[in-house]
């Protein structure tokens, strides 16, 4: 941070010889980030063609209104997308709402992810026309995050499966005190409120990778097969079971990287450093959004553009 406020500095000053030094005064660090962002993130537009959205953070209530007005706040806008995203995930209505404002103004979104996307972030990123990935890049198990009562959140499926452990142990007769006091305690409307939003997350995945990501899939790749509507459906289904299945996984925040996606569950993943260009680009993005994200100590950050 220090030395782009230098650079600025000198740039300024070399530029404007003529002026009295004393008048001359480097930007707030805010103004050197957006630059560099704005700089970044250009581009990365023109190379690709698409308009850049970055997203960081959790996906909470407030996110939504926060991307809907760094798209439209754009003079002007692209057919295409490209959302650099990092989040460790959130709230699944949440997500529904931003694909819905993502989509009302693209009929194109592509989803990068240079580090990780989880939990409800990994849904996101399965709403997109395509996924970008290299070798770092991680999505994750399928585990969407409800906001309890008290403001905290947990994640659905981990509390429902431990719900049911308590149950059958409760059966069996093999309960502990400790266990039956943790039992007792659960909230039978809480239960169906995690229940229900684990069964939203699994009919957005399987509706939103019909319609979006498998929209151009025409043809096996192998055998040349022409691809049925049904088709489709199943390897979307296939998609959303495997992802949800926590035995399989076994944490909630555990990485799937690129190669497991699209080797064991059939997923097509792009990897975007085989071009150099759009790499480096993203390295340097999504490096100064991260430090600006973490320096700043801001909970959830949107950039484009046109907004900061």
């Amino acid at each position: 941070m220090i030395a782009l406020r230098i650079i600025w500095w000198v740039d300024h000053r070399n530029s404007r010889m003529s002026s009295p030094l004393p008048n001359l005064s480097p930007p707030s660090a805010a103004t050197a980030v957006r630059a560099w962002l704005d700089g970044e993130a250009g581009t990365i537009e023109n190379h690709l063609n698409s308009d850049l959205l970055g997203v960081y953070g959790p996906i909470i209530p407030g996110v939504e209104s926060k991307i809907r007005s760094a798209v439209e706040k754009l003079p002007t806008r692209r057919a295409s997308l490209l959302v650099v995203l990092c989040t460790p995930g959130g709230i699944i209505e949440t997500v529904e709402r931003i694909v819905n404002v993502l989509r009302t103004h693209y009929p194109e979104v592509r989803f990068l992810v240079p580090d990780y996307a989880l939990s409800a972030g990994t849904v996101l990123a399965l709403s997109g026309d395509a996924i970008l990935m290299d070798y770092f890049s991680c999505l994750g198990p399928i585990d969407p995050q409800v906001e309890r009562e008290d403001g905290s959140l947990v994640p659905a499926l981990s509390y429902l499966v431990q719900a049911e452990r308590l149950i059958e142990k409760s059966r069996q007769g093999t309960l502990t005190s400790a266990e039956l006091v943790q039992l007792k305690s659960l909230d039978l409307a809480e239960l169906h409120k995690f229940e229900l939003a684990a069964a939203l997350s699994d009919t957005l995945i399987r509706q939103w990778l019909t319609k979006y990501k498998f929209k151009n899939w025409n043809v096996t790749e192998t055998r040349k097969i022409p691809v049925t509507k049904k088709m489709k459906d199943e390897r979307a289904s296939e998609i959303a079971r495997a992802l949800n299945d926590h035995q399989r996984w076994q944490s909630h925040g555990r990485g799937i990287g690129k190669d497991v996606l699209t080797l064991e569950l059939g997923l097509k993943i792009d990897d975007f450093s085989t071009d150099q260009v759009l790499k480096d680009g993203v390295r340097s993005y999504f490096s100064c959004l991260r430090d600006h994200v973490q320096n700043g100590k801001f909970l959830s950050f949107v950039h484009s553009r046109a907004y900061f």
